[in-house]
């Protein structure tokens, strides 16, 4: 399959003649460690039948490939920019997918619905609970995407205080205001210039591209709390080796990227507990091979 091909055929990663498929689905999607992940799950739970592919699909091509899905899919995983196109496709989604108007995870049911669910808000609440992190008083948060906003969801589940979110444009901190009223947390906006005050909280998660937050690097305190860097390559960003070098406890990219696909495999298949340690482990691999 060609990278602009939105046809939903087996493609260079499928296993041939599956009985049941799933995907990642976006574009850009050649760097998605997804396959890996939910490959090392089907093997470690005996799924012989399942295969799990990833496929180029921009906005435009997606109701086409939804459409052509047969009765042997289980499941869609969504990247980006498919979050928020795929909702007018689907026949239900969840209330936490509601809460941020993203969708990651479409699980295929056998009467033929097409169910969305968002699997980042509690993988980021399951990365930040295995590391002990499961209330905090205040936090900050550097960035305002999409993924920003699955941040301030997470918030509002562990936050008792306020958030502050560092932004670079007053648009930007209107619509994080604005998310933050929708989830019922506190969220105070600052301008991305101050964004060295947004080291000091007791938990931060950065969501900014690559290289966006490496001058922060120099900032960090003598006693830094919880950094969670939503980036996995690469790895580690300069922030968090900064973070590390100081003592401070740190969640990575790969952590979210585990959990949340623990919880696809888990809806998608049926079987459950998926296996976590397999997961990161061959995530792990996967990125000392690059």
């Amino acid at each position: 399959m060609t990278p602009s091909d939105d046809r939903p055929e087996r493609d260079a990663w499928d296993g041939p003649g599956a009985a049941h498929r799933a995907a990642v689905l976006g574009s850009p999607i050649q760097h998605s460690l997804s396959p890996i992940l939910h490959r090392a799950a089907y093997a470690a739970l005996g799924l012989t039948d399942w295969s799990y592919g990833r496929f180029e699909v921009t906005e435009e091509a997606l109701p086409s490939f939804v459409e052509r899905l047969d009765a042997s899919w289980a499941g869609l995983s969504l990247t980006m920019p498919l979050k928020r196109a795929i909702i007018p496709l689907l026949d239900g989604i969840s209330d936490t997918a509601a809460s941020v108007e993203a969708v990651n995870t479409v699980v295929l049911t056998e009467d033929g619905r097409r169910l969305g669910d968002n699997t980042d808000i509690p993988g980021m609440i399951a990365a930040l609970a295995e590391r002990g992190v499961r209330k905090v008083e205040s936090a900050a948060v550097l960035g305002a995407g999409a993924t920003a906003s699955s941040a301030l969801a997470a918030l509002a589940r562990i936050c008792s205080g306020p958030v502050t979110a560092y932004v670079r444009s007053e648009a930007r901190a209107a619509e994080m205001r604005g998310w933050g009223e929708r989830l019922g947390i506190d969220v105070r906006t600052a301008d991305w210039e101050k964004a060295a005050d947004a080291l000091r909280a007791p938990l931060i998660i950065a969501t900014t591209p690559a290289g966006a937050a490496d001058a922060l690097a120099a900032e960090v305190p003598a006693r830094p709390g919880t950094l969670f860097d939503v980036l996995y390559d690469p790895w580690p960003t300069a922030l968090a080796a900064s973070w590390s070098a100081r003592g401070g406890a740190v969640v990575g990219g790969l952590d979210l990227l585990v959990h949340q696909a623990v919880l696809q495999v888990e809806q998608m298949t049926g079987k459950s507990p998926a296996p976590l340690a397999v997961m990161r482990n061959a995530g792990e691999e996967a990125l000392e091979s690059l």
